[in-house]
């Protein structure tokens, strides 16, 4: 009931402009809208978090009808990721441990950071087949996780919780920036080893 009455109490405040002109505004949808962003945010994370963490489940397990750790090193081996099974335990833990923090809004920067990193891989990967059936489902990933590491995790993620705590906001853009620019590097090293 303590909330209804501040709610009730900061439902209208008077603005006066640089102008003199005054008026009444009312920060309602205000609240309204950001209560949206944060559901939004958490739909989000939710969605590619997931999503992304039965296809790490695949490539570590063989649940879902994967292959696999030994399958997924195979295939890793004739697209010219070598060692394969190396390479296919750090893809199936980017996307199974970023994808799970990233659903769950922990360490949202360094969980996005690794969803990009290895989707962009994935991207170089199916270039050859081009966007449609081809690349654009690795490329939608990596630009949700480029979204959310930018815009940060929002209200209802385990990060705002732990930053109440520690004082840590990993919602900063600059966390944002740091997590892309560490995907975009390793993934690139990861691609020149390959080339290698």
């Amino acid at each position: 009931m303590q909330s209804l009455r501040v709610l009730l109490s900061v439902s209208t405040a008077t603005r006066t402009w640089e102008d003199g002109v005054s008026a009444v505004v009312s920060p309602v949808p205000a609240l309204r809208a950001a209560a949206g962003y944060n559901v939004g945010l958490l739909v989000i994370r939710l969605a590619a978090g997931l999503t992304l963490t039965v296809h790490g489940s695949q490539k570590l397990f063989g649940w879902f009808g994967g292959r696999g750790v030994d399958g997924t090193g195979a295939f890793f081996e004739q697209i010219g990721y070598r060692p394969g099974k190396i390479f296919a335990v750090i893809a199936g833990l980017c996307e199974f441990g970023g994808g799970l923090a990233f659903a769950l809004g922990v360490l949202t920067p360094l969980a996005a950071s690794a969803m990009i990193g290895v989707m962009l891989n994935a991207v170089a990967a199916d270039w050859h087949k081009g966007f449609l059936n081809g690349f654009e489902y690795p490329l939608l990933i990596a630009l949700v996780a480029v979204g959310v590491a930018l815009a940060g995790p929002g209200q209802y993620a385990l990060d705002t919780v732990t930053g109440r705590v520690t004082g840590l906001q990993l919602g900063d853009w600059r966390y944002g920036i740091a997590a892309i620019t560490l995907a975009v590097v390793v993934a690139a090293l990861t691609l020149l080893a390959k080339a290698g």
